[in-house]
């Protein structure tokens, strides 16, 4: 007992040390400009931002007050994990090989020779306690966390069993780069006497410390949450201050009465007549559909209009011409649709009054095409 005193002495007081030498040797950057300490808020990362793997070597004992401290055996340390917060992070891994004990008084217990073969598979909830206190830093060097654990203990071996344990463990990491910290890592795990079955003990204490590489995945950093910070009115006002706001509320209501009256004057003016003569522009053009001649209603009222506002108007002859795209179909169809396009034209102005006589038609079918694109308005009747 008095061996693992002076071992965990020894450890409390490196860690201490370390954590002197690292609050000394780092910059601020995570205090604001009046130098208080800022601890977030933080964005959440994303699925694959802060894993890590952990590999690492070390060795297993029993502890207990009728037991010798003997070093049980060699522990290897293998671990994945996922930092969620800054502060707060869970990871799963195994702990093994070998461990034993010494009992004092020559006392025995039913493992022989007092060895066996370890396997722990656990859990762990990690809290890092520096970036709690001190703030989030990405370039920390030392990092302190403590940790609750908690996994399945399997013996194999001289002995064969298989208990749950839970216990509590002190993380140290070091920073080597971005991508790769050094740890050391000291736990104590509490798990059912039966292990040894020594003294009708209820509990069997294993402790471990070990020692490695941990290898940052995905995105390492934090960002925090971009804030405005809120305008600060100084209050009570200086008479000054109060005097320049009475100003300005006197003119915005002056100018809000100027407006009131303006508008109130709009109102009340008689609305004015206004006479505008629009020019009908000539020729007209009268669209179809693909492969068809029949006039839409809507070019039915285009056409309506032409002959109210500007045949109606005037005795001059007219000539009434069909196109037809040459994207689509053949020449010789092309020549059919536009002649009864141009007809179906005539044939319209007619029944509307025009004498046939003013009207000539021309098939330019696709030949003298007027648009180059869209090609699909030469799918049309012009009238000059």
């Amino acid at each position: 007992m008095k061996g693992i005193k002076t071992i965990l002495g020894a450890l409390a007081v490196a860690s201490l040390l370390s954590v002197s030498f690292s609050a000394s040797a780092q910059e601020n950057n995570n205090r604001d400009e009046n130098g208080n300490v800022v601890r977030g808020s933080y964005e959440s990362n994303k699925f694959w931002d802060n894993w890590f793997i952990g590999v690492g070597a070390g060795v297993n004992a029993t502890v207990g007050s009728d037991m010798n401290f003997k070093i049980g055996g060699l522990a290897v340390d293998a671990n994945v994990g996922k930092w969620l917060t800054p502060t707060f992070g869970l990871r799963a891994g195994y702990r093994g090989i070998q461990n034993a004990i010494d009992l004092k008084n020559g006392k025995r217990t039913a493992i022989k020779d007092g060895e066996w073969n370890q396997h722990f598979f656990h859990v762990d909830a990690m809290w890092n306690m520096f970036e709690s206190i001190d703030g989030y830093k990405e370039t920390r060097f030392y990092n302190l966390i403590p940790y609750a654990q908690f996994g399945l203990l399997k013996l194999t071996g001289n002995t064969k069993d298989t208990e749950f344990g839970a216990g509590v463990g002190l993380l140290n990491t070091f920073r080597l780069g971005e991508r790769v910290d050094f740890f050391v890592d000291v736990n104590l795990v509490e798990t059912r006497g039966e292990i040894y079955k020594v003294n009708g003990k209820k509990y069997a204490h294993l402790l471990a410390a070990t020692a490695g590489l941990v290898f940052n995945l995905g995105k390492t950093n934090w960002d925090r949450h971009s804030s405005i910070t809120p305008v600060v009115v100084p209050l009570p006002f200086t008479l000054d201050q109060y005097n320049a706001l009475q100003d300005r509320v006197n003119a915005l209501e002056a100018e809000n009465a100027a407006l009131k009256n303006e508008i109130a004057a709009l109102k009340a003016k008689a609305p004015e007549v206004v006479y505008r003569d629009v020019a009908v522009s000539t020729p007209a053009t009268l669209y179809f559909d693909s492969n068809s001649a029949k006039l839409s209603v809507r070019e039915k009222a285009h056409l309506d209009y032409y002959i109210e506002n500007v045949l109606a108007n005037t005795s001059n002859k007219v000539t009434v011409y069909g196109h037809a795209d040459k994207k689509t179909g053949t020449e010789a169809i092309n020549n059919k649709i536009a002649g009864k396009r141009a007809q179906v034209v005539k044939d319209y102005l007619v029944s509307k009054g025009v004498d046939e006589a003013r009207i000539e038609v021309v098939n330019e079918g696709a030949n003298n095409n007027l648009f180059d694109t869209p090609y699909q308005l030469n799918r049309c009747v012009v009238i000059k």
